[in-house]
């Protein structure tokens, strides 16, 4: 299975999108400064994660996530298929 999700950063509150096949160990990995590009606003805590089948699948949905505004974001970390809510 592959993950799509989404970090919050506790500083600023930016949210950073990414897909992986360990949504937890991708956390850990965020959390010790080795992403480029969340090293900068660490700590990030786990707010949305959704299952797909394949990783084509979920890389498909983080580009898609990657251009929508944070109202929709917001939404969608609401919705019943975000594992975290379960």
């Amino acid at each position: 299975m592959y993950y799509v999700y989404i970090l919050e950063s506790t500083i600023d509150g930016d949210y950073y999108k990414g897909s992986t096949s360990d949504y937890k160990t991708r956390l850990e990995q965020h959390n010790r400064g080795e992403s480029q590009y969340t090293k900068t606003r660490i700590p990030w805590i786990m707010i949305f994660v959704r299952e797909f089948e394949s990783k084509r699948e979920a890389l498909i949905e983080e580009k898609r996530l990657k251009r929508c505004n944070r109202t929709y974001l917001n939404w969608l970390i609401q919705q019943p298929f975000n594992l975290l809510n379960k």
